[in-house]
Parts: structure tokens; C-alpha cells; sequence
């Protein structure tokens, strides 16, 4: 009677036992990550921009049953900090469009994906961002377009291509962001667009040729890459009458297709305190031996003046390794202001530092690019051959450009107050 009475009471006990670690086990179940209160503002601030539908993103991620079939993919590239786009070295400068996730959002959205991807409930899904429909910088106060379709052919090599188109405006016009957006991405190499006299005559037919002279820089883009804003007062200026000029690249992939490229301006509402302007180190005179892992190629800009750095972008080809920014300040110090250790083609990105970066007369602006010309990259199309700089993805540029103003105001910042890494 004992050993039964002891035998239930040890059945009673583990059954409590289990009911204990059940509900245990079933609290963290209640409050589980999931996608309409944890994972969309996520994806909402840091994603939607690209993924969204007419946009470079490859899918959209705008709601659950868009993103539910990528969810492990997700994950995969958030951890290995792939997406969002950013290789600029954590350690060195503060950029305003930082773009990389927080270790805590990170692990969000891995949480996430091992609870099996839950939608929750929508009452806890925050509003959508609004984005107006085309465009990443908001709806244009102008559009202007090529005056015609390319027609690109299937094959071959396509020189640099200009087109020109007016702007027909009777003022001059402050420009506080700027987007230019390709017809066929799939074929658009970069775009870059200058603001060119109407004064210079246009000798080519159909508004195709070599446009070159008298022209001022305004941006160019990749196809991956978004609008840019420009930040409080700074603007671009673009007189009144003058054209606008694009340089395109065209590259063929079997298809013949067409193009026809856009450009929207937003206006800025007065007239820009900080003008802003574009300007280079560029090196034109290097050879990539055959085979080199690690080839260094330098350019400098010794600034006659004060100036202000409000962006870096590095640019190379699908040789480019990595691509640094060091300032060389007049009393022999030295500063880090860009370290890009694992630069990438396919994200030829434009960092912005948080504050414009104050160069004083005199300092010397040193790039630093590595190539790799080896059969371990796995973009490189000739290991065996020797490079030089060429327009075509195949050949190289070695082009630190940087955009910078000349008017300072009292919240700017000095680079010597460490927005980078100091060296003796």
C-alpha cells in the first residue's frame, strides 16, 4: 500500500513537474519576435527605400507575405552585414548615412527567423513610410529627360555616350537634392550629369557626342545607387539657361534594349549659405602587374584654400580592393578621414560625414587604392594581363572624389577635433 501510495504521489509530482516547465516554457512563447511589431519598423527604416516595387531593391519588403519567403536570406545577409550596403571601417569617422544595422536590430530579426518567421498581430504594425512613387528624394520640382531613346545593341563595346537637354530655366535655380534615374538599368553602366552653358554648342546629332566643354559637376550614380539629399544649408547652383549634360555608360548583355534616362531636381527654398562643389584626386599614369593581390596606387590634392569635405566617394572597377582618405594637415599631422578596407563595385557608395570636415589651407588630401589583380578575385575577367586606366569595366580608374564647400558656419567641426584616426 505504501509503495503505491509513493508510486502515485512521484506520478503527481512529475506531472507538476511538467505543468511547471510548460508554462515555463510557454511565457517566452507570448512574447516572441514578430514581423508586424518588431521586424517592419526594422525593415521599414532601413530597407524600404530600395525594397519597395519599381525600386534596385530585387524584391520588395513592404509587408509580411512579401518578405515571409525571404526570411532566411534575410537573416543570412544581416549577419554577415551585407545589407544594408556599407563598407566604410566603423573605426574611422561618423557618417550621416550610416546605413548599417545596430547589433540589437540584428539580433531582432535573427530571432525572428529561428521562431519560424511569425506575422503577430497587425493591430502592433506601424504605418508604412510614403515615398513618392518613382523617386527616392520625394516628388521633383522639375524632370528633365533625354530628348530620345538610345537604342543599345546586344553586343559589342559602346564608347561614352553624351546627351544633352535644356533646362529652360529663366533664373538661376538652388538644387537641394538631386536623383537621376536610368530607363534600363540592366544596361546603365553610371550616369554622371553636369550643368553646361547653353552657350556651348552642340555639334552632335540627335544630342548625342562630345559635350565636354564649360561644364560644372553635379553627381553621377551607378544603378544601385538612390537620390541625394544635400543636407541644411548647402545646395548646388545651376545658372539659368544652361543645358544639362549626361555622360553615359553603356554596357551590353546579349539583348538589344533601349534607354531613355531621367534627372529630377528638388529646389531648395532660398538660396544655398554653403555652395557646393566637386573635385578629385585622380591618378591616370599606373599599370596593375599581372597576377598582383595587392597593388597600391596613389593620387593627392593639396587644397589652396580653406574647405569643407561634406562627401567621399571612392571609385574604381571590379579590380578595386580597397580605397582610403588621408588629410596631411599643414603642420605635418596626419588624420584618416575614409577607410573603405573591402570596397565594392557593386556598391560604389558616397559616404557623408556627419559634420563638413574643415581642411585648412595647405593640407594635402592622399588617396591610397589597392588592386587586386589576382585569380582569387572571383570579378577579375584577365589575371594574366597588365592593367591600365580605361573607361570600360574591364580596365581601371583610381578617382578619390570628394564634394566640398568654402563657406563655413559656426556648427562645423574641425577634422582635428578627431572625426578620423590620428597618425604622427
Amino acid at each position: 500500500m505504501k509503495k503505491k501510495l509513493f508510486r502515485t504521489c512521484l506520478a503527481f509530482s512529475s506531472l507538476a513537474v511538467v505543468l511547471v516547465l510548460a508554462t515555463a516554457a510557454y511565457k517566452p512563447a507570448q512574447s516572441k519576435v514578430t514581423f508586424t511589431k518588431d521586424v517592419a519598423p526594422i525593415l521599414y527604416k532601413n530597407c524600404a527605400e530600395c525594397h519597395r516595387p519599381g525600386e534596385i531593391g530585387p524584391m520588395s519588403l513592404m509587408n509580411y507575405q512579401e518578405a515571409r519567403p525571404w526570411a532566411k536570406s534575410i537573416r543570412e545577409q544581416v549577419v554577415k552585414r551585407t545589407m544594408p550596403p556599407w563598407t566604410a571601417d566603423p573605426k574611422v569617422g561618423q557618417w550621416a548615412n550610416d546605413a548599417r544595422l545596430s547589433q540589437k536590430e540584428i539580433d531582432t530579426i535573427v530571432a525572428w527567423v529561428e521562431a519560424g518567421a511569425p506575422k503577430g498581430d497587425d493591430k502592433d504594425l506601424p504605418v508604412a513610410p510614403k515615398f513618392a512613387e518613382g523617386w527616392t528624394i520625394g516628388n521633383p520640382d522639375v524632370v528633365l529627360e533625354m530628348p530620345q531613346e538610345y537604342s543599345i545593341p546586344a553586343d559589342g563595346t559602346i564608347p561614352y555616350l553624351y546627351f544633352s537637354m535644356p533646362t529652360n530655366f529663366t533664373e538661376d535655380k538652388w538644387i537641394q537634392a538631386m536623383e537621376i534615374r536610368p530607363g534600363n538599368r540592366s544596361n546603365v553602366h553610371h550616369v554622371i550629369a553636369y550643368a553646361q552653358d547653353a552657350g556651348v554648342k552642340d555639334t552632335s546629332a540627335g544630342g548625342e557626342g562630345d559635350l565636354r566643354g564649360g561644364r560644372i559637376h553635379l553627381g553621377g550614380i551607378t544603378p544601385n545607387k538612390t537620390g541625394i539629399h544635400y543636407g541644411q544649408d548647402m545646395a548646388r547652383l545651376i545658372k539659368k539657361g544652361s543645358n544639362i549634360v549626361f555622360q553615359m555608360h553603356y554596357t551590353t548583355n546579349g539583348t538589344p534594349a533601349k534607354d531613355r534616362t531621367r534627372i529630377g531636381f528638388v529646389f531648395a527654398k532660398e538660396p544655398g549659405k554653403r555652395l557646393l562643389e566637386t573635385g578629385n584626386a585622380i591618378n591616370v599614369r599606373f599599370a596593375i602587374p599581372p597576377g598582383a593581390p595587392s597593388h597600391e596606387v596613389k593620387a593627392s590634392k593639396t587644397f589652396t584654400e580653406d574647405v569643407w569635405i561634406t562627401s567621399f566617394t571612392p571609385h574604381m572597377h571590379v579590380r578595386g580592393k580597397a580605397f582610403n582618405y588621408t588629410a596631411v594637415y599643414p603642420d605635418g599631422r596626419s588624420e584618416v578621414l575614409l577607410n573603405v578596407p573591402e570596397y565594392d563595385f557593386n556598391w560604389q557608395l558616397t559616404y557623408q560625414p556627419k559634420e563638413p570636415i574643415h581642411l585648412p589651407k595647405g593640407t594635402r588630401l592622399d588617396c591610397v587604392a589597392l588592386f587586386d589583380n589576382s585569380p582569387k578575385n572571383k570579378f577579375n575577367p584577365d589575371p594574366a594581363t597588365t592593367v591600365r586606366w580605361g573607361d570600360q569595366t574591364w580596365e581601371e580608374m583610381m578617382i578619390g572624389w570628394y564634394t566640398f564647400t568654402k563657406s563655413p558656419l559656426a556648427s562645423t567641426k574641425s577634422a582635428s577635433t578627431g572625426s578620423g584616426i590620428s597618425e604622427q
